[in-house]
């Protein structure tokens, strides 16, 4: 085996994975994000309020149901 070309391959397969994603992001993905926010955020007093009053601008309800 050629330890130059496997060198290379490797390199080239560093650079491949390196570069930043430039795919707009689907619907799910969006979604997947607002539930990993909202679930970070849930014990936050002030997210509690901006959950239950706030304004929001998501297609969709909050997946993550605070108790009363």
């Amino acid at each position: 085996m050629d330890a130059e070309q496997t060198i290379g391959e490797i390199e080239y397969l560093e650079r491949l994975f390196a570069a930043p994603d430039k795919r707009p992001l689907s619907t799910s993905d969006v979604c997947a994000a607002n539930r990993k926010h909202d679930e970070v955020l849930s014990r936050n007093p002030w997210f509690r309020l901006w959950q239950r009053y706030g304004i929001c601008t998501r297609s969709e309800s909050p997946s993550l149901q605070l108790p009363e």
